[in-house]
């Protein structure tokens, strides 16, 4: 397969319109605007009855006790975990294009809900639902896509990986606010082909 996308270009770092926060010169953090990337699609191979979409993080710092605090910085040593932005699954196999901000526009409190895609997919929980847990005014389950928003004292650049997955099953056997690692488990056997964009981001401006 062939995967393009026209906002943005592959290993430059994301523009502020595609990422949920900023750099901000006095909070050094402000919502940004949050719109999920185009994506196009092609050569699928014979017998993709669907689709799957992840888009994850594999930079997020796998401790969080210096995170975003004052007076600290996130090392580059520090070991990394994975962090989902994006899972969908069961997009049909007449899909080839997703179109910019057509599945997230802008931020959303609590998070967006569960359920169909506007192009017939489902769509699972992205990470921002641990990491909001228990906040007064952002805690909730977070669906869809929400975008790019490394610690703003990180010194690492975040690489972004955008996949697509040619599966040759019609639906798989998910429901509700399925998670990024559930939805690589049901897949794991139903991958035809797949291919990732890598885009980069950092709201440090030092990183």
């Amino acid at each position: 397969m062939q995967l393009e996308s026209e906002s943005f270009k592959p290993y430059h770092r994301f523009d502020e319109r595609l990422a949920f926060g900023k750099h901000d010169a006095e909070a050094h953090f402000a919502f940004a605007g949050n719109k999920n990337p185009h994506l196009r699609w092609s050569d699928a191979p014979e017998g993709t009855k669907s689709f799957a979409i992840l888009c994850w993080d594999p930079d997020v710092p796998s401790v969080g006790d210096d995170v975003n605090q004052e007076g600290k910085t996130v090392p580059l040593t520090l070991p990394r975990v994975d962090f989902f932005h994006w899972v969908v699954c069961d997009l049909p196999a007449s899909l080839r294009e997703i179109a910019e901000g057509s599945h997230s526009e802008g931020i959303t409190a609590k998070g967006k809900p569960a359920g169909a895609t506007p192009d017939g997919g489902k769509q699972g929980q992205n990470d921002y639902t641990n990491w909001f847990a228990g906040h007064p005014d952002m805690g909730g389950t977070y669906c869809g896509y929400d975008g790019m928003a490394p610690p703003w004292n990180d010194e690492r650049v975040h690489g972004y990986r955008f996949g697509i997955y040619a599966l040759d099953v019609e639906s798989l056997d998910l429901s509700g606010a399925f998670t990024g690692n559930e939805l690589r488990r049901a897949m794991a056997h139903h991958v035809l082909d797949a291919q990732i964009l890598i885009g980069t981001y950092a709201i440090n401006p030092d990183a």
